[in-house]
Order: structure tokens, then C-alpha cells, then sequence
């Protein structure tokens, strides 16, 4: 029960995470994907991130270039475009906002489970 919440609350918030991801510059996905494993969010499998990329590059967040690889398969990288930074800007303010509610109710919960 508990990893199907934790599903469901990274599920409305890894847009923001993979936009997070990219403010040190450009990155590919399982790059990202470790990113986010290692910030202690599970394993985000390709499934999962790739839409993700794609609906990001598709709302012009962030921009996708393939390049080719001198040994194995080539990757595309991914980097925040000028909106995708103001993006990430606003919607961390709205997230953090919201998180900081969230918080107050859970810290003033009494035993019982109802807000004092």
C-alpha cells in the first residue's frame, strides 16, 4: 500500500523532478533516471521517463538532440530551453508551496489523526 502512494506522488511530481534534473545542463535518460535513484526516489524505469522526456520536448520545457556514439548506441541528451527554466521556477514555487501545507497539517495532527 505504501509504494502504490509513493507511485501515485511521483507520478505528480516527476515532471518537475526530471526539469530539476536538467539545471546543471544537458543530460540523457539513464543518466536521469540514476539522478533520481540516487536522490532516493526508486528506480524510474524507461517506461516511466521516457514519456516524460517526450511530453517535456513536446510542451518546448526542453530540447532533445541524438548524437551518435563512437563505441555503443547512440543517446539523446536533453536540456532545459529558456521557458523550461521559467517553468521549473514557477511550478517549484507552487510545489513547495503546497508541500509546506501538507507538512503543516501532518506536524499539527494530533494522535487521534485530526488537525488541532
Amino acid at each position: 500500500m505504501a509504494a502504490d502512494r509513493r507511485s501515485s506522488w511521483l507520478k505528480g511530481v516527476l515532471d518537475l523532478l526530471v526539469l530539476t534534473c536538467l539545471t546543471g545542463g544537458e543530460s540523457y535518460g539513464y543518466e536521469i533516471s540514476k539522478t533520481l535513484a540516487a536522490a532516493g526516489l526508486g528506480e524510474i524505469k524507461g517506461g516511466t521517463l521516457y514519456p516524460v522526456l517526450n511530453r517535456l520536448e513536446e510542451a518546448g520545457l526542453a530540447v532533445g538532440e541524438f548524437r551518435a556514439a563512437e563505441r555503443g548506441p547512440g543517446r539523446r541528451y536533453y536540456r532545459l530551453t529558456e521557458e523550461g527554466h521559467r517553468a521549473l521556477a514557477e511550478q517549484g514555487a507552487s510545489w513547495l508551496e503546497f508541500h509546506t501545507s501538507v507538512q503543516t497539517m501532518l506536524t499539527s495532527a494530533t494522535p487521534g489523526g485530526r488537525p488541532s
